[in-house]
């Protein structure tokens, strides 16, 4: 089981998180109707239509991954902003990820793509308590450039509140971490770079940044 250190931001707290979970959200748009939007869009290019939405994809804790340079395996992956929700011993924290996908597999199945690829997590998160209570949600901003080009911004209001996503995942034992989504592309389309940033300011709070490089792995 892969233990990362993770440091709580403003404690010098430092957690030995080994999650028995990982699991990504996806299609979690609070809009439902540009939810289903996008599924058609999606399904236009030969995505498969997820089984539920919110979709979960339940993948090896393996992927994640606090370091500088990730592998990929083929030139076509991208990443993505996503608050991740982590829960250790617990006590609930709020961190940045980045669900970084294989973009040609998508067509052969989502669960396939996201599987690909390791998951960008940064080691300094915030803490929110005993229980999933984010008032501040609606207000924390999201964004991501890729090889120092704006990708996405916004606030999380566009997304289902994590407290949301875990009733409709159901129980989950032990720790875990839950990729909560991401919000729309700025420019409409995936691009494909090496150089990944992603950031979410907590209204009042820190901001939680990560920065990673992808490398192609030599097969």
């Amino acid at each position: 089981m892969t233990t990362i250190v993770l440091h709580v931001a403003g404690t010098g707290e430092e957690l030995a998180f080994a999650p028995a979970r990982l699991v990504v959200a996806g299609y979690t748009g609070s809009d439902e109707a540009a939810v289903e939007e996008h599924i058609a869009e999606l399904a236009a290019i030969g995505v498969p239509r997820p089984e539920s939405v919110p979709a979960f994809y339940h993948l090896d804790p393996e992927l994640l991954t606090t370091e500088p340079v990730v592998g990929v395996g083929a030139p076509g992956t991208s990443g993505e902003v996503e608050p991740v929700l982590i829960r250790h011993q617990g006590r609930y924290f709020l961190g940045v990820g980045s669900d970084h996908t294989d973009r040609d597999l998508e067509r052969d199945g989502v669960a396939l793509s996201k599987a690909a690829c390791p998951k960008p997590l940064g080691e300094v998160v915030a803490e929110i308590g005993s229980e999933v209570s984010i008032p501040d949600w609606d207000h924390v901003v999201a964004d991501s450039s890729v090889d120092g080009c704006p990708y996405q911004k916004g606030e999380l209001a566009a997304l289902r509140h994590p407290a949301d996503l875990l009733d409709r995942l159901g129980p989950v034992e032990g720790d875990f971490a839950l990729y909560c989504g991401t919000l729309p592309l700025l420019g409409g389309e995936f691009t494909y770079g090496a150089y990944w940033r992603v950031h979410l300011e907590l209204p009042g709070g820190p901001t939680l940044t990560h920065a990673y490089e992808t490398k192609q792995r030599s097969e």
